[in-house]
């Protein structure tokens, strides 16, 4: 007779023994890891004299500056974030509705194009200071203004579109809520500003957290917005010492130090979240207690959801539709269509590769669970946490280092050269925007496939149905919803992915990103208006759905 220790250590055996699905699992991890490891690596390759020359000039200027933009992004998302959510979550005032679903729409912004936008409006050849300077008579040096190509500038133009991931995680997490929480608050005498105080903010701190570190991993990876503010952080350091200095080693070991902020932010969040467990004794769940705000209470929650909203969406998005209005006619030729076709289409590629590497990895997961699998789909998803120029760095290099070696085998053996055959090509690209957004699609895939009871399983196994037989005939038709959120937020953020396209496109190929950082950077914001305008739009489908998602999020909404 089998002991259940017996049974226990075969099943543990069973699981652990490498199949086809855990070998393509660790593959993809192996695959996905590259990039980040190529990266890593580099610190111990002698990069010459550069170290010294960046040292004595520009270093203390990329360590500072990011310091700063990190410390700033992170008060101005907390405040904004935090606040909004509670608002319109706890409290009653008008318009609420409305603007619960539309604090998320700065998020379809890239941060690139709000920036050009008020740079173009508050530099002193701006419309404003020459509105101010004809109005009262001013000239140069007779008055203040603030300078919007500034450190706080770009704090500011982050801030604006990167709050709505604090938002979003902490408006589910105030959905979340025990009402008895609430209500005992309540008895005990506190009203809106104590009960947040004491009870919502601790019970989201969490998610709070999480929302500020991906706040601040995309501002550490930003180019766009640091490049036109001319603000030398640690993003625009690897550009200009790869293409400035020509030294690739160098422009690496930056990427380097880069990826280990990414890492101690990772370190940070998984602190934050604390050893304290935050969890609710009861399943009953019933509507959340609002909060009734009225008179000068009511128009101050309006102006504080309104005012981010403003800034952050409406202004900008507003000023590049008028100046697209007035551009369009002469913009819109074969180039803008080339470039927009060339846009689709490799965010469109990069979508399906990346939700067919999901699904493989999370249907490895389901049908292998242990260890292996595990570490192998925690290690994958990874890319998204690096800033996108070291993706495409540690990218460049193994791809460079193949083409080289096939190029010099080829000539000793064959006596032809075959020139690039994998680095400056589309592959490349992709290669990058998977290993990017991997995370993206992985968590989507996953959240649909935890919904399909194991039932599902056992039955196509009792029916003779292989693992690939289950997964096309069962699962994928399960997962299509999944499957399609993935794909459009994929899709969506490589329109949007800036540094990583500049590093990685082939020769004479450019997107509605590229064209956009190209006419702006040559001051030409009017022109680069339908091109920003156009990723914009795209990225509006998205952030509504993420609304729409988080609004139905609270247990028991029907």
């Amino acid at each position: 007779m089998t002991s259940l220790a017996d049974t226990g250590l075969q099943v543990a055996k069973r699981r652990a023994r490498l199949d086809g699905w855990t070998v393509a699992a660790l593959l993809v991890a192996a695959l996905a890891m590259l990039p980040v490891a190529v990266v890593a690596a580099s610190i111990f390759v002698p990069s010459g004299d550069a170290w010294s020359h960046l040292a004595g000039t520009v270093l203390v200027d990329y360590v500072v500056n990011t310091l700063w933009l990190v410390a700033g992004v992170a008060a101005l998302t907390f405040i904004v974030g935090v606040s909004t959510a509670w608002l319109v979550t706890m409290c009653a005032f008008p318009g609420r509705r409305i603007l619960e679903w539309a604090l998320v729409l700065p998020l379809a912004m890239p941060a690139y194009a709000v920036a050009y936008t008020y740079a173009e409006v508050l530099d002193y050849s701006g419309s404003v200071q020459s509105w101010l300077r004809a109005t009262f008579g001013w000239g140069r040096g007779d008055y203040w203004f603030p300078e919007v190509r500034s450190v706080p500038g770009a704090v500011l133009m982050l801030g604006l579109v990167l709050y709505p991931y604090v938002y979003m995680l902490a408006r589910a997490a105030f959905l979340s809520q025990s009402v008895c929480l609430l209500e005992i608050s309540r008895t005990l005498g506190s009203g809106p500003w104590h009960t947040f105080l004491r009870v919502g903010l601790p019970m989201a701190r969490p998610a709070i957290v999480t929302g500020i570190v991906l706040a601040l991993m995309e501002t550490i990876g930003d180019y766009g917005v640091v490049q036109h503010f001319s603000v030398s952080t640690f993003s625009t350091g690897i550009f200009r010492t790869w293409y400035g200095l020509g030294n690739l080693t160098a422009a690496t070991q930056l990427a380097a130090l880069l990826l280990g902020v990414v890492f101690l932010l990772l370190a940070i969040e998984r602190l934050g979240r604390g050893g304290a467990v935050y969890h609710h004794t009861t399943t009953r769940y019933r509507p959340l207690p609002a909060f009734v705000l009225r008179g000068a209470r009511a128009w101050g929650a309006i102006a504080a959801c309104v005012l981010p909203l403003l800034l952050g969406f409406l202004v900008p998005a507003g000023l590049l539709a008028a100046w697209a209005a007035q551009t369009a006619p002469r913009v819109v030729d074969d180039g803008f269509w080339r470039d927009a076709l060339n846009s689709v289409t490799v965010a469109a590629l990069a979508a399906v590769l990346a939700v067919a590497v999901a699904l493989l990895l999370a249907f490895a997961a389901r049908l292998r669970p242990g260890p292996v699998t595990t570490w192998a789909t925690r290690l994958s998803t990874l890319g998204y946490a690096v800033p996108g120029a070291v993706v495409a760095v540690g990218v460049m290099i193994p791809f460079g280092w193949f083409d080289n070696a096939v190029d010099s085998w080829m000539r000793d053996h064959v006596g032809i050269s075959t020139g690039l055959l994998l680095s400056g090509t589309l592959a490349a690209m992709l290669f990058c925007y998977v290993v990017r957004f991997l995370a993206i699609s992985f968590n989507a895939v996953e959240s649909g496939m935890s919904k399909i009871t194991p039932n599902m399983d056992r039955a196509a196994r009792a029916l003779g149905a292989g693992p690939w037989a289950a997964l096309r005939r069962i699962h994928a038709p399960l997962l299509r919803g999944s499957l399609l959120t993935a794909a459009v937020l994929v899709f969506v953020d490589t329109m949007k992915e800036l540094p990583a396209t500049l590093i990685l496109r082939p020769f004479n190929f450019d997107t509605l990103a590229i064209r956009t950082y190209e006419l702006a950077s040559d001051e030409r914001l009017a022109d680069a208006s339908t091109y920003a305008l156009s990723i914009v739009l795209f990225g509006l489908l998205p952030v509504v759905l993420l609304s729409a998602a988080i609004a139905r999020s609270r247990p028991g909404h029907s």
